[in-house]
């Protein structure tokens, strides 16, 4: 699958910067999300709570000040991007620079799309320098960015071995080297 090139969208904040693409749910908490009017979003299963690994996020990206975040959860299509927005702590909202998904966007071609074809296309647009994507949906993830993705667990989100450890490699590798992923 190819990305396609939106016109409508203006070039966006990030352009010439690292990019982190950040989804919520399966990242930094688990993925059973699910939201009630009076008590607002919430994980069914029993032992989680909603963000609970964010400060596991905030603390590996300490380091990394010049990382900028794109959204790309579709807490911004339910909840709106500033719904999304409130969400996260101070440190990581002043970080976050947009969302892939805009209300100018038709929302049933934009949500037809699999996740790491929303990401290219806001690529595309933004024009980062550097980018990454955190993320538990690999499904129909384009094969040439496949280095750019790291993979979260469902259940566990970046609290799982490993991920922030990758996360943290990727960001030194684009601080210290003009490198891509290969």
């Amino acid at each position: 699958m190819t990305a396609f090139k939106d016109e409508s969208v203006k070039k966006l904040k990030g352009q010439g910067g690292v990019v982190l693409y950040l989804d919520f749910d399966g990242v930094l908490h688990h993925e059973d999300v699910w939201w009630h009017p009076r008590r607002g979003a919430y994980i069914n299963t029993p032992g989680y709570r909603v963000f609970e690994h964010m400060h596991l996020l905030e603390e590996a990206l300490e380091p990394f000040p010049h990382v900028l975040i794109v959204l790309s959860t579709s807490w911004v299509r339910v909840r709106r991007f500033s719904g999304a927005l409130k969400r996260l702590s101070p440190s990581l909202r002043a970080r976050v620079i947009g969302a892939t998904f805009h209300t100018n966007m038709k929302r049933t071609a934009f949500e037809a799309l699999p996740r790491g074809v929303q990401i290219l296309n806001d690529v595309a647009r933004r024009q980062p320098c550097h980018w990454v994507a955190l993320d538990d949906d690999s499904e129909s993830w384009p094969v040439e960015h496949a280095k750019r993705l790291i993979l979260c667990d469902g259940a566990l989100g970046v609290s799982a071995p490993g991920v922030l450890d990758a996360l943290r490699e990727r960001l030194a590798l684009f601080l210290y080297t003009s490198s891509e992923p290969e």
